[in-house]
């Protein structure tokens, strides 16, 4: 009676732990499913945009110098002040300056009362010439006479033109110092604004080494350039007339756009990054962009109106495989690679929907992308198919249960 009870525990111990046994498979089976996290196929547009940084600056920038030494007397324009083409900016002492041009002016006069008397002289010499050569054609004189009279006509007539030559000479310094004079004027050549100004009132200015700026002035505030600098990588796809769209962080909420104007071919390289200057032309009727400005640069490289687009993690998505599917994706894959070397021409990327709830893959041919979506230029999809972007496990938020132990016997 006592082995029959024994027997009866034991066939029931072996059936609880079967039970518990199959249970814990079952569960961690299920557990194991993959779920996938999908988008929908959508139709709109893509703009394919090359992202890079500039600074705002004027079309035309004047550097206004001065060529004379001197002190700043007087000042008349001040920062952001409009100003015409030979407006007065500001005034150089003239004092020292026009000291020299009255010397040289003087000098002038005694140069030109030089020939006068020059010319008296070398008048008297002639008619001295004349009438010893009468007197010596009558036998009055001795020829000796003659000759000296003769020579001291072609001395005086030699006088007469240097001191002629002095006078076109102090004429050229009687002009250089009124040009210096006039130098202490310092006007505009453009008309425009003046974003800079470097000197003060009573500041001496020294131009004998490098002409110094006194003030900096943009030639016209509504029209803007942006100098940006684009990666190699990038270059090619940058054209002349392609639309651009930029932000400042003055007006973050605003966007501004404008056209590609150039593309230099001279590269600039910083710790082995080599980027190309791309000049970039914008309308600034408001005067809201100033100089110095740091833009957010968009250029529009391509763009595509109502087509077929995926995100792109779609085109990362790489399932996971049990042995036997990953052997066959493999034996897939092989063929498929000597498909195409046979054919010479590779086939496109691949992308995984989801259908009747399990992954089909499906080879398309893609076209521009926006960084965040691809376009579909062809593939076996269409608008609403489920593309898987990522697998989603439950084995991590699962934890896999102990399995009960049997009853001890003492």
């Amino acid at each position: 009676m006592k082995k029959k009870k024994i027997k009866r525990v034991t066939v029931l111990v072996v059936l609880v732990a079967a039970l518990v046994a199959g249970y814990t498979i079952h569960t961690h089976k299920k557990n194991n499913v993959l779920k996938y996290k999908t988008e929908k196929v959508t139709r709109g547009d893509i703009v394919e945009a090359i992202i890079a940084n500039g600074t705002v600056n004027a079309v035309t920038t004047v550097s206004v110098g001065t060529q004379v030494s001197g002190t700043i007397k007087e000042i008349y324009v001040d920062y952001n002040s409009p100003v015409r083409k030979n407006q007065i900016l500001a005034q150089i002492d003239p004092s020292v300056l026009q000291a020299q041009y009255d010397q040289q002016k003087a000098n002038l006069a005694a140069a030109k009362a030089n020939v006068a008397r020059m010319e008296a002289q070398l008048l008297d010499a002639k008619r001295t010439m004349e009438r010893n050569r009468e007197l010596y054609s009558k036998g009055f004189i001795a020829r000796s006479e003659k000759e000296t009279a003769e020579t001291n006509y072609e001395a005086a007539l030699a006088q007469l033109n240097a001191a002629k030559a002095q006078v076109v000479q102090t004429e050229a310094a009687v002009n250089y110092a009124a040009t210096n004079l006039r130098y202490t004027r310092i006007l505009s050549p453009v008309n425009g604004i003046v974003i800079s100004r470097n000197v003060d009132v009573g500041q001496t200015v020294a131009a004998s080494f490098q002409t110094p700026t006194l003030f900096l002035i943009a030639q016209d505030l509504t029209k803007m350039q942006i100098d940006t600098n684009v990666d190699e990588a990038d270059i090619g796809k940058v054209k002349v007339g392609q639309n651009v769209e930029f932000t400042v962080d003055a007006y973050p909420d605003k966007t501004f756009s404008g056209t590609v104007f150039q593309v230099r071919n001279a590269p600039t390289v910083t710790q082995n990054v080599v980027t190309y200057d791309v000049v970039v032309k914008v309308s600034n009727p408001d005067f809201l962009l100033k100089p110095g400005m740091t833009a957010n640069v968009s250029i529009i490289s391509n763009s595509r109106e109502n087509v077929l687009k995926i995100p792109n993690a779609a085109l990362r998505f790489k399932p996971g495989f049990p042995e036997k599917s990953r052997k066959q994706a493999v034996d897939q894959g092989r063929n498929r690679t000597k498909e195409e070397m046979k054919g010479g021409k590779s086939r496109g990327p691949s992308i995984w929907i989801l259908k009747n709830g399990k992954p089909q893959q499906v080879e398309v041919v893609t076209g521009i992308s926006d960084g965040a979506y691809t376009e579909i230029v062809s593939g076996q999809i269409k608008e609403g198919d489920e593309v898987i972007i990522e697998a989603i496990s439950n084995k991590a938020n699962t934890q896999t249960p102990r399995q009960p132990q049997g009853p001890r016997f003492f």
